[in-house]
């Protein structure tokens, strides 16, 4: 008989390192009793100090070390259940301040930091810490050193050359502008490695200050063990950047005798089954040490959403979470963020499909932390009183009403009979196809003010199935009686 165990993604990383079987840095006891990391009953979720937890979360910005009110932001988050969200290391909004030392109006000295800037990062990696809210830090963004859409951010940025007194247009081969929208990936600083496209020895020098860069961040964070680390922001550039930093962070984390569990984030995973990057990341646990699927929740509505996260779910199995730091729900643009209907939709999808974090996107293109957002991740926790996320298997999900865009998806627990039905939108009569012949007991959940509704006994048909007409957006929970 040959046997065939599941080894986390950490532990091979470790053996591909030594050659052998022998674990020479596995993570130990104390340090497993407080970090994130995959759960070990079931590592398609995470545990945090021990305990499994579902990642829940939502946010007015993205870098909300630098949000004027983010004292009040996490309070909030975590009055309503959420304990999850995004940091990108940004600085282009109004109010953000930049790493570096200002020596003069609009000239930055790259060896000198600006004090103001890691004392708020400093001071949200605490104040996170004591609520238990996990943190996603995005490395990079893409978005911070580009002119597009008038927008003159590489023009005031201090990697800018004509905004620093460390290194020349000459040297580096930096444009004095960028107008195209980043996804075209024409800036070379995020290609100052050898063998990258737009490479040329010039960078090297650049690449001295990103590493300081990230030495600086890591200075902050490798103190704490709630902290997920994603190295880009939708990349589209060539895969090797960020195995570059992955790397290097692990590097630097084994150094101080920590363990972080690391990815990237790119910007085709919308495509799922026809996205490059995303059989990359299947086929590298070592690198992808958990999945960021956020961009799944951009273009695609409804069934296909579904149908597009349950491939991805099926594809990565049981080996690694599947997180969704950003669930697109506002703003209707042209590239799919679609609407506060949308996200409920797609949050509620990945929940039911498996997944191990949900955040709402920012406002712009998200419903962020408001009304909504804090209605369905209250919700969220109210449901897991009665049922718990971590006994759900794929094969115990049904698609009901086939002919619908948006269909109801209903899940039902096999040791306690007990069902969820989630109804997107709209009235509609359905069969749900319970296991049990009895009676059912039902109470509906309203997603709009996380409200329970008044019960209502459910008699059985002749099959066994229970004829419900609903209305959504809500959850309605099946018990037998």
């Amino acid at each position: 008989m040959v046997m065939i165990f599941w080894q986390p993604a950490w532990e091979r990383y470790e053996q591909s390192r030594v050659g052998t079987g022998l674990l020479v840095n596995s993570i130990t006891e104390k340090e497993a009793m407080f970090m994130i990391r995959p759960w070990q009953k079931n590592p398609c979720y995470w545990e945090f100090k021990g305990q499994p937890t579902l990642l829940l979360g939502g946010s007015s910005e993205d870098n909300l070390f630098q949000y004027p009110d983010v004292d009040a932001e996490l309070e909030l988050l975590a009055s309503v259940g959420g304990n999850y969200v995004r940091n990108t290391m940004s600085d282009r909004d109004a109010g953000n301040v930049y790493a570096y030392a200002e020596v003069s109006p609009g000239l930055y000295d790259l060896n000198r930091w600006n004090e103001e800037y890691w004392r708020r990062f400093e001071h949200f990696l605490q104040k996170t810490a004591q609520l238990n809210v996990i943190v996603q830090i995005e490395i990079w963004d893409r978005f911070d050193l580009t002119d597009a859409k008038g927008e003159p951010l590489w023009q005031r940025h201090p990697y800018n050359p004509a905004n620093n007194v460390n290194y020349s247009y000459e040297e580096t081969g930096f444009a004095r502008a960028y107008p195209d929208h980043p996804g075209r990936d024409l800036h070379p600083f995020f290609h100052t490695l050898p063998g990258l496209p737009l490479y040329h020895a010039g960078l090297d020098r650049v690449r001295v200050w990103q590493e300081r860069y990230v030495r600086k961040v890591l200075s902050y964070t490798l103190a704490y063990d709630h902290i997920l680390y994603c190295m880009n922001n939708e990349t589209s550039t060539p895969p090797r950047w960020g195995q570059y930093w992955i790397d290097f962070i692990r590097r630097e984390a084994e150094a101080k005798g920590k363990t972080v569990f690391l990815t990237d984030m790119f910007d085709d995973f919308w495509k799922a089954e026809e996205s490059e990057h995303l059989q990359l990341v299947m086929n590298d646990p070592v690198h992808y040490m958990f999945v960021d699927a956020s961009q799944v929740n951009s273009r695609n509505f409804g069934r296909t959403h579904w149908e597009k996260i349950c491939w991805i779910r099926s594809r990565i199995g049981d080996s690694r979470p599947v997180n969704h730091v950003k669930i697109y729900s506002a703003g209707e643009t042209g590239w799919g963020s679609g609407t506060p209907l949308d996200g409920i939709e797609r949050f509620w999808h990945n929940i039911l499909s498996g997944c191990a974090s949900c955040r709402f996107h920012r406002p712009g293109c998200g419903i962020g932390l408001n009304a909504i957002a804090q209605a369905n991740i209250r919700s969220a926790r109210l449901v897991e009183q009665e049922m718990s996320f971590f006994d759900l298997r794929p094969e115990a999900v049904r698609v009901l009403d086939d002919d619908d865009e948006h269909p109801s998806i209903f899940w039902q627990q096999p040791d306690t009979g007990k069902g969820l039905l989630f109804v997107p939108r709209g009235e509609r009569r359905l069969e749900v196809p319970t296991t049990a012949s009895c009676d059912y007991h039902a109470r509906w959940l309203n997603l709009e003010n996380a409200t329970w509704g008044e019960g209502a006994k459910i008699p059985a048909n002749v099959h066994g199935a229970k004829e419900i007409e609903v209305k959504g957006p809500g959850l309605i929970i099946l018990s037998p009686c």
